[in-house]
């Protein structure tokens, strides 16, 4: 007896959906990655070895190489800053708490000077660093 099987089976796997669902995780990483960072003023952190998270009421006060000064994404000058500082709303228990990013290339007399109004008003100030690697 011959008993040939007339139709064979052939497992297959269509992966060509696969390429556009790639593309569309791709797209959706690549545009929440661009969402979620909270500071969008590009400097470069002075590097630390070690890196604490600070997380109470922060103001983000952001000096750029070329001297630009900003207080949460606002273009301020040295001179506003200090009256600023004063009107800006506080926690609970009446603190604030200021993390300054700072250019590295920046000379330090600038720091001082926003180091100042941050002292003048009693804010808590924090140096944003990048890790060293």
């Amino acid at each position: 007896m011959n008993i040939r099987r007339r139709h064979k089976v052939q497992a297959e796997v269509n992966a060509a959906s696969m390429n556009d669902i790639m593309f569309f995780l791709m797209l959706f990483f690549l545009i929440a990655s661009l969402v979620i960072n909270p500071n969008v003023i590009r400097v470069q952190n002075p590097r630390s070895e070690s890196g604490e998270s600070f997380s109470k009421e922060t103001v983000n006060i952001t000096l750029t190489k070329d001297l630009q000064l900003y207080l949460d994404k606002i273009p301020v000058t040295i001179g506003m800053l200090d009256s600023l500082l004063q009107t800006y709303p506080r926690g609970n228990n009446n603190e604030l708490s200021a993390v300054l990013y700072v250019d590295r290339s920046v000379d330090v007399q600038h720091l001082v000077d926003i180091m100042d109004a941050c002292n003048r008003n009693q804010i808590r100030m924090v140096l944003a660093t990048d890790k060293d690697q």
